[in-house]
């Protein structure tokens, strides 16, 4: 599906379906790695992963783990997932057929590093029966999400001997990258591709009903400081256009660092060594 508009009054559900159907329709270059939970695993354990489920906050979170203990941990966090069959259908799993977050752990071998999949991703017939579609449609970003991520990284942290967490979210999982990072003190770090930052800008530009049940991280109080940040945005991503991120960091700072030729999927992973590192010179700059 190319360039599609859904209105308001078409779909209520019109900003999730948006960002979900047009992920596909760019460049495609990331092999499809995803699909469920043993596709991952299968995909990741020669790669030095290792699984395991996180209970955090009600929800079972997916977590691969490659490394050891560590003062510093690297996290990544999946985007929204599966494509939306219709704009009134959501996917009846929404485990990603390309997770490309994976893809990018993959890519960093700065040290420890941990792959966070979203709420209710993943999961085998019976457990994704009990998983409310509304976290990943509404409340994708719905503070009792907030909050299981806040614990999950706890665990992380408590099970690395990590001090300090850098932290990385594709698309979605940027936005909730950011609301964690606004309410930690441990984050020296915080890195977004192709991230819709402020969600009620993103949901206006695109003509569609918004996320009301959701934090918006373009709202944060003004008191809110964050660390050190490097959003990643692509000059063709019709998705998450530049100006959304640019709005957000007017607001709330950061490096926006626009990739030429990049959309919202093509080609994070196939070039994530050379902007990681390009990440962790901008985390030096003064």
């Amino acid at each position: 599906m190319r360039g599609a508009e859904v209105s308001k009054k078409a779909a209520p559900l019109g900003a999730a379906f948006l960002l979900l159907m047009l992920a596909f329709s760019g460049c495609t270059t990331l092999e499809s790695i995803g699909g469920s939970r043993r596709a991952v695993v299968e995909w990741s354990q020669p790669r030095g992963f290792a699984d395991t489920l996180l209970a955090a906050g009600g929800f079972q979170l997916l977590a691969l783990i490659r490394g050891g203990r560590s003062d510093k941990v690297s996290i990544y966090i999946e985007g929204d997932g599966a494509a939306w069959p219709s704009a009134f259908s959501p996917p009846a799993d929404p485990t990603p057929q390309k997770p490309v977050a994976l893809a990018l752990a993959a890519a960093d071998h700065s040290g420890t590093v941990v792959y966070l999949g979203r709420p209710c991703q993943y999961l085998d017939k019976t457990a994704l029966r009990d998983c409310n579609s509304a976290y990943w449609t509404g409340r994708r970003f719905a503070p009792e999400v907030l909050a299981a991520y806040d614990g999950a990284l706890n665990q992380i942290k408590n099970s690395t001997g990590a001090h300090s967490i850098e932290l990385f979210g594709y698309s979605g999982g940027g936005v909730l990258a950011t609301l964690l990072a606004a309410q930690r003190k441990d984050v020296e770090l915080m890195v977004t591709v192709a991230s819709p930052l402020a969600l009620e800008e993103w949901t206006a530009w695109h003509d569609v009903s918004p996320l009301g049940a959701s934090l918006d991280p373009a709202k944060l109080s003004e008191n809110v400081r964050l660390p050190r940040s490097v959003h990643f945005v692509g000059t063709d991503d019709r998705i998450v256009p530049p100006a959304i991120v640019e709005n957000f960091i007017r607001r709330k700072g950061g490096r926006i660092e626009r990739v030429p030729g990049f959309d919202h999927e093509c080609c994070w992973a196939r070039d994530w060594v050379t902007l990681l590192r390009r990440a962790k010179e901008l985390k030096e700059e003064k």
